[in-house]
């Protein structure tokens, strides 16, 4: 059974029924690993404008219709690999239009690091949380111009890194109809212009919600729960403690995958969103 630290009873969930950690960059597969396929979907890899250039991203979304409910992918410290568009499709598959841009374009070549904390402190000397947030405002002006998203229905799925993000993003965008952070980072600031999660808690106003794992190798139980107090002057926000769930446990292409904590995970996501206004 999963702690919540706000009624699941308030938050409407419809019930049940409605239906990453750190590690190598270039990861083994597993097994485990799914693949969703592209039938019914429009899939690309997309350039999306920045002030300056451009960055890598990858979107998916239904091939019928129009003014599809628009979800932000962020990463976790692996960026832009096959996983995440995985992700990428399953939510073009609820109905969505889904778009992850690499939020490490900045960094520049990142292949020939690949110890797992020198990858992850690589990443944090090299990017800024201002840029993070303007490379996540530039993916949805490119959402609005291509016109297939629905930008004033706008959400954020992050995870591990990307989940830090996704926080950082619901306190900088008051127009989110609502997110949710898979094991996102909370206490580490990346920079002395940037405060971390638990200190911006407080500015988060739409209805976010926080899936934590009783047993991460990376983030406490008790931070957790300090988010949770953090977030009570927000009635739309909530934060769930997964029991016997690791850093990394929907990531199913490595070895921290949990398939009975993703599978769980995975549909109070898809519960919360629609809930909250983004149904695809």
């Amino acid at each position: 059974m999963s702690h919540s630290f706000k009624s699941m009873d308030r938050r409407h969930f419809l019930g049940a029924s409605m239906a990453a950690s750190l590690a190598l960059m270039a990861r083994p597969s597993f097994a485990a690993a799914i693949h969703t396929d592209s039938d019914g979907l429009v899939t690309e890899d997309v350039k999306i404008p920045i002030q300056g250039g451009t960055i890598d991203g990858y979107c998916a979304y239904p091939n019928k219709g129009k003014d599809f409910d628009t979800i932000l992918v962020a990463h976790d410290v692996f960026g832009l690999n096959e996983h995440v568009k995985d992700i990428c499709r399953r939510l073009a598959k609820l109905g969505y239009y889904a778009i992850c841009p690499n939020l490490f374009s900045r960094a520049g070549d990142l292949s020939k690091v690949t110890d797992e904390l020198s990858l992850f402190s690589t990443v944090n000397a090299k990017l800024a949380d201002a840029d993070t947030l303007s490379d996540l405002d530039a993916t949805v002006a490119f959402v609005k111009k291509q016109g297939k998203g629905d930008v004033k229905h706008l959400g954020i799925v992050g995870f591990g890194w990307g989940g830090r993000a996704a926080w950082f993003y619901a306190a900088h965008e008051p127009k989110l109809m609502a997110g949710v952070s898979f094991y996102g980072f909370l206490n580490a600031s990346r920079d002395p212009k940037s405060l971390s999660p638990l200190a911006l808690s407080s500015k988060v106003k739409s209805p976010m919600l926080g899936i934590y794992g009783n047993k991460d190798d990376y983030i406490l139980e008790s931070d957790a729960k300090t988010m949770a107090s953090g977030l009570a002057g927000n009635k739309k926000a909530d934060i769930v403690i997964l029991p016997g769930a690791k850093h990394g446990f929907l990531a199913d292409d490595q070895k921290s995958y949990d398939q009975k904590n993703a599978e769980d995970g995975w549909n109070r996501m898809k519960i919360w969103l629609y809930n909250n206004g983004l149904r695809g």
